[in-house]
């Protein structure tokens, strides 16, 4: 004998159980629920009443990651709210402060820059128009 300890089973078992993760290089930085989320619709999606977003402010859209904005004088603009930094879906809006769970990333939701890091690049924007008092973003029909 070498008089040094050999691996238990235990030892070897909770290693190879840790391979695959390390294996495929997955990290705690990803999107939350490892899914993967289109950070632009694909297609025109109806958000709701174009009232449904104030002059001055803006409405989140959590189930198309879709922030809207409404300038004083009535011009809209929408942006993706997955962020930039890890792809997490950005699930809370403070004003026009959009808050991203993961990391702290902050955005500003009338123009799509970033107001606080770690994110560094602004969040894409998206097509949106009014229509029939409806609002609809994403690419057009």
């Amino acid at each position: 004998m070498s008089g040094h300890p050999s691996a238990s089973r235990r030892t070897i078992l909770r290693g190879a159980a840790l391979t695959p993760a390390v294996a495929l290089g997955l990290t705690a930085c990803g999107p939350i629920g490892g899914v993967s989320t289109p950070a632009t619709p694909t297609a025109p999606v109806d958000l709701g009443a174009e009232s449904e977003v104030p002059e001055g402010g803006a409405k989140l859209y959590r189930d198309h990651n879709v922030v809207v904005s409404r300038e004083a004088d009535g011009t809209l603009k929408a942006f993706s709210t997955i962020c930039t930094h890890a792809q997490c879906p950005i699930n809370k809006l403070e004003g026009t402060k959009l808050i991203c769970p993961c990391h702290g990333s902050e955005f500003d939701a009338t123009t799509g820059e970033v107001v606080r890091s770690p994110a560094s690049v602004p969040l894409p924007e998206l097509p949106v128009r009014a229509q029939g008092g409806r609002l609809v973003a994403g690419p057009g029909d």
